[in-house]
């Protein structure tokens, strides 16, 4: 039967991509879903909080990161202390806090 078909045999060097470039193809690709997708948004997040801690001023209502609201009663260059309640002060390090939120949130203090 295999008379009737010829077989069919692969020319080396003809027509195909050579896997050297291939792989280096490849290799940039990942390298740009990787900076795309990981490495720009999270330095675009570093940003914005280096931002938020830089703006942080007495009086301003904030949340940290463990979800704990107050208002800010002193800042110093790494630490700031919260009023949570009448009273009641707690100190925190400034890279904790997660978001400052509209003025008058609070309105128990």
């Amino acid at each position: 039967m295999s008379f009737f078909i010829t077989p069919a045999f692969a020319e080396a060097g003809a027509g195909g991509m050579d896997t050297g470039m291939f792989n280096m193809l490849f290799l940039v690709g990942f390298a740009l879903i990787f900076y795309f997708f990981l490495w720009r948004p999270q330095a675009k997040r570093a940003k914005e909080h280096k931002a938020l801690i830089g703006g942080l001023s007495k009086g301003d209502e904030v949340i940290t990161a463990g979800g704990i609201i107050g208002k800010v009663v002193r800042l110093t260059d790494d630490y700031l202390v919260l009023e949570v309640s009448n009273g009641v002060e707690l100190k925190f390090q400034k890279a904790h806090v997660a978001a400052e939120l509209p003025k008058g949130t609070i309105k128990d203090i």
